[in-house]
């Protein structure tokens, strides 16, 4: 009796497996929507919760601009924190990185909420920084904690650190589809992992939707008109594009170099931020004016509006350097869009293609070439932009990636393949070790 109940089970249990055997791909399909959909509602829920947090932190200095006073305290707050309790959090986005290339020791969930404070704390005491460096780490810190309860082995952890990528870049500037491919392409230079494709995407594609039922605002960039695809335009793309990728180069190198001279000076790593909050706090009292710190977004879409002067960038560059390589907490990319939207409205000057246009392929060009992820940033402008102007910008980001060379702000990125044969043969070599 009991074998006759027994063979109808077994005969369905034949029946799935061969199914599954047949059709491969649906057991990773279902396991990583599964995975992807909590990666989704954690990130996306985070990501709308920091937007929020960094408006608020904005708004409350901006309204109290005394709290710039108190930017060496609050460096030296953040400092205390990092070197007492986070030194094993330190590494940021480079720990991201180091984690896909070779999985190790669980990433602490203390990474989320250190960078959250450190990141807030330079808000709203006026430093210059982004808000992409917090949105991986973050990400990552929640993601990791899963790795253990899915019983997740080193592939697959690789790809829900990828996946939680994506979500948070997706989610933090309402770019899902770029998100996803920034987190196939940033940690091998000239390489995609495409096995983590489908990860990547669903997760930054949830995380976005659930960031928008927060109801969490994303900028809106306007490119009004572009100009006829002719040979003279663009080969004024070409040129804007070289520049885009020397301005790259220049502060990716001296965002590292700053950093060793203050690492070189001050030995004790608290003291760090405090002198460069003392050092801040002076240039940001002296300039009269607080447009060049925090995100700087309302002055990013003034340059799709009128010609920025050729200052701008520049002053964007030394207190974002100044900033981070002190030991603030936050992100390079988007005192990049900053950098990179001012330097092509100032181009308008010498350069006969729309200001608008010139801002849109400066944004996504200086940061294409100071993360090496061209695709990706190629990617971005058709989404904040519109599609007209995809020929422009993907030259512009493809040449700005080419001309900054084997440089970068994520030194742990590891050269999958050469921009130029000549330039290495080491294919592991450290994007910054050249």
């Amino acid at each position: 009796m009991s074998s006759s109940k027994t063979q109808p089970v077994q005969a369905s249990n034949n029946r799935l497996s061969n199914f599954f055997n047949q059709f491969p791909a649906i057991p990773y399909l279902a396991k990583w929507i599964l995975i992807t959909a909590l990666l989704g509602v954690l990130i996306g829920s985070a990501s709308a919760f920091f937007l929020f947090s960094l408006q608020w932190a904005t708004q409350l200095r901006e309204q109290n601009l005394w709290l710039i006073a108190l930017l060496p305290i609050g460096g030296l707050l953040i400092g205390l924190l990092y070197h007492y309790y986070g030194k094993d959090i330190e590494g940021g986005n480079n720990l991201l990185i180091d984690t896909i290339h070779q999985p190790a020791q669980k990433i602490p969930f203390k990474m989320t909420v250190f960078i959250y404070l450190g990141t807030i704390a330079t808000h709203l005491f006026g430093g210059s920084a982004g808000r992409e460096g917090t949105a991986l780490q973050m990400a990552g810190g929640i993601a990791d904690q899963l790795t253990k309860p899915l019983r997740l082995s080193d592939e697959d952890r690789r790809t829900l650190i990828i996946a939680a990528v994506a979500a948070g870049f997706g989610a933090v500037f309402g770019t899902p589809l770029a998100g996803a491919i920034f987190a196939m392409e940033f940690f091998f230079v000239g390489k995609l992992r495409y096995n983590s494709i489908f990860p990547a995407f669903s997760a930054a594609i949830l995380a976005n939707q659930v960031t928008h039922l927060w109801h969490a605002e994303h900028t809106v960039y306007h490119i009004p008109w572009v100009p006829p695809t002719t040979l003279l335009n663009l080969g004024y793309a070409v040129i804007a594009g070289i520049i885009f990728g020397i301005c790259a180069a220049a502060f990716s190198k001296t965002l590292r170099f700053v950093g060793q001279f203050f690492k070189a000076r001050i030995k004790y790593p608290p003291f760090r931020p405090l002198v460069g909050g003392i050092v801040l706090a002076l240039i940001i009292y002296s300039m009269g004016t607080t447009q060049y710190i925090g995100l700087g977004i309302p002055t990013i879409v003034a340059s799709f509006e009128q010609q920025m002067p050729v200052y701008a960038f520049a002053i964007k560059i030394a207190l974002t350097v100044i900033t981070l390589a002190a030991g603030f907490k936050g992100g390079e990319v988007t005192p990049l869009f900053f950098i990179g939207a001012t330097l092509g409205s100032a181009l308008a000057a010498i350069l006969p293609l729309p200001i608008a246009l010139l801002a849109g392929m400066g944004f996504v060009a200086v940061f294409a070439g100071a993360t090496n992820t061209p695709l990706a940033c190629t990617l971005m402008a058709l989404e904040l932009f519109g599609s007209q102007c995809a020929v422009y910008v993907a030259v512009a980001c493809i040449v700005a990636y080419f001309l900054s060379g084997h440089t970068g702000i994520y030194g742990r990125q590891i050269i999958g393949e050469a921009k130029n044969p000549r330039w290495s043969k080491d294919q592991n070599k450290l994007i910054n070790d050249l």
